[in-house]
Formats: C-alpha cells, structure tokens, sequence
C-alpha cells in the first residue's frame, strides 16, 4: 500500500512514518526545501519536495496513491505571527489537501486535529460531542480545518479524524522548559494547581492513528486519542520530579490573573521587535483550563488501548533529554 503523509519532518509524523516503514508500507513524504529530512532518507521514505498551499502540486503528487496521512499544520505556541500562516496551512492547506484526495480518488484520508479544538473543558471529562470552543488562533483554524475534513467525508471521500490529546515522548521538546524548571527547582506554581491535564505518549498515539488507517468502522468518525488517565497538574509536576529524582517544587502564586496580564503585556511588548517572549498567555493558561478527555469510544470501536502508562513514559522522556544533553 502507498502512503503519502504530511508533516512527516514533525516530531509526530516522524513517528508515525517510521510504524508506517516499519510495517511494510511504501511511503512518501511532503516536505519543504527548508526542513530536515535525514530521518526521512535514513528510512528510504521517498521525499515529495513542497508544501500544502500548491494546489497544483498536491494534485500530481497524490496520483497513485492508496492512503493519506495528513498531520502538517501550523503551530507556534507563542503566536505572534498573525492569524494568515494559521489560516493558510491548517485551513486552506487542509482544504487543498482534501481536494486532491477526493481527485485522485484516494482510499482512506486521516486528518490530524487536535483536542484542544475543544479548548477548556468545563464539565470533563470531554467526548467527541463536547462543543468546540477553541480558545486561539490555532485552535480556531484547526476546527475550521477539521470541519472541512468531515465535509469532504460526507461528500464520499472515506476518512476519519484523530484529535490527539498532550502529545509527548523522546524526541518533543515542548515540555522540556517544565521538565528543567522541575529539576532546578525554579518551578512556580500558579494557583492551586487541580485543573487537569491529559498526555498521550507517542507510541500510543501512532497506534491510534494505524487503528484509524486500518478499521472500516472509523470511516467517517472522530477520535479523540489520548494517555489512560488525566490527573491534576500537582501530581503531573510531582510525578516529573520523582522521575528526575529531585523535591516536589514547592514554589506557588496563587493568583492567575496577574500572570496572565504579564503575559500579555510580554507579548505585545517582544512581538512588534520579532522576540518570542519568555512568558505568553497560550503557555500560561496550563494553570488555568482543565484538559481532561474520555477515550472510551477509540477503545470500543478501534480497540484502542494506551499501552505506556504516564510513570514510564515520563520516564523514557526524561532519559531522552539527559542523553541529548538537555538535562
């Protein structure tokens, strides 16, 4: 079977790509001139040069080809660039995508969203049916570009959606500040740390993801893919430092709001001069929105089952940034 992915030269297109090698599919991947691809020729995954706001490309580039994996989007956890990039890659680029697979008659699409489509859950844990209400720009575009996946579903080009939940694993470095702040004991707390957050270690997500590439019963459906159990941010961050072996931060502020208003006092202060600012409203919130998901609908209908429990999995995360020489 030929597989055409985007957002391969990612941290979570790269795993997947190398599940999808690993299992005997022949796979092709969309990249840009400018990413790092030597993952990609280490595993002989043939490499489509471009991106998804050519049309005209995708349109011959997807010719031949029996199944898509489309994880390519634009994310940037500080903001700062406008809402345009979001708009142009994970929703016209999502739409581009999907109508050359409608044109060559692709077999089986997987959209990659997000579950933070669904943005704060107030009442968790969150379904697939809980409302969306994105709480940025990149959330917003993503449910924009998710709708149009289902559009084109209903239209009768056979696909599912995947929302992930936290993504994390060797290889991501987007917890790496938590983790360092954690093990230095510079960790601040603010507020009273019980909202509740969701992780998905890497591997489960990539099965999910096969599941849905796989089972006749996901075509047309909605998954949210996540770890097999939420928690609150305390025992999140004390977990972490028993893994590293150090105290449990004991640094607290109990007030939000003025963190927030620093934030974004931060960002509009570094953004006009193109500085990422050392605190922004996005990572803030971490201490703010409850993130808590219900996956039982991936376990019922794919049989999907989180295989890494969120011990070990911080675990192998950990040994990861020591020995990159990030710890």
């Amino acid at each position: 079977m030929k597989v055409f992915v985007t957002g391969g030269t990612g941290f979570t297109g790269g795993h997947l790509i190398q599940r999808l090698v690993k299992d005997g599919y022949e796979v092709s991947a969309l990249a840009r001139k400018t990413s790092n691809t030597e993952l990609l020729k280490k595993l002989g995954v043939e490499i489509i040069l471009g991106d998804i706001t050519d049309k005209d490309l995708l349109k011959k580039a997807l010719s031949g080809f029996d199944m898509v994996y489309h994880l390519a989007a634009m994310y940037r956890e500080g903001g700062g660039i406008g809402e345009k990039p979001f708009r142009d890659v994970n929703v016209n680029g999502t739409k581009n995508m999907l109508e050359a697979s409608m044109h060559a008659n692709i077999d089986r699409f997987i959209h990659c969203s997000t579950a933070g489509v669904h943005g704060h859950i107030s009442k968790p844990p969150a379904d697939e049916s809980y409302p969306y209400n994105p709480g940025d720009v990149y959330q917003e575009t993503k449910v924009e570009g998710e709708k149009l996946a289902l559009d084109y579903f209903k239209k009768g080009l056979p696909g599912a959606v995947v929302r992930p939940v936290g993504i994390y694993g060797p290889g991501d470095l987007r917890f790496l500040k938590l983790f360092k702040t954690i093990q230095t004991g510079r960790f601040v707390m603010v507020g009273d740390g019980k909202v509740l957050y969701h992780l998905t270690y890497i591997d489960d997500l990539v099965e999910g993801f096969i599941l849905c590439g796989k089972k006749e019963n996901a075509l047309g459906q909605t998954y949210i893919i996540g770890g097999g159990r939420y928690l609150s941010l305390n025992e999140l961050v004390e977990i972490i430092a028993n893994v590293l072996e150090v105290k449990k931060p004991k640094i607290r502020f109990p007030f939000f709001w003025p963190v927030w208003t620093a934030a974004l006092l931060c960002e509009a202060a570094c953004y006009p001069l193109g500085i990422n600012p050392p605190i922004f409203r996005r990572r803030v919130d971490i201490f703010r929105k409850d993130r808590a998901f219900d996956i039982s609908k991936a376990r019922k209908e794919l049989g999907y089952t989180p295989k890494v429990s969120l011990e070990e999995g911080i675990k192998k995360t950990a040994e990861w940034y020591r020995k990159e020489g990030y710890l």
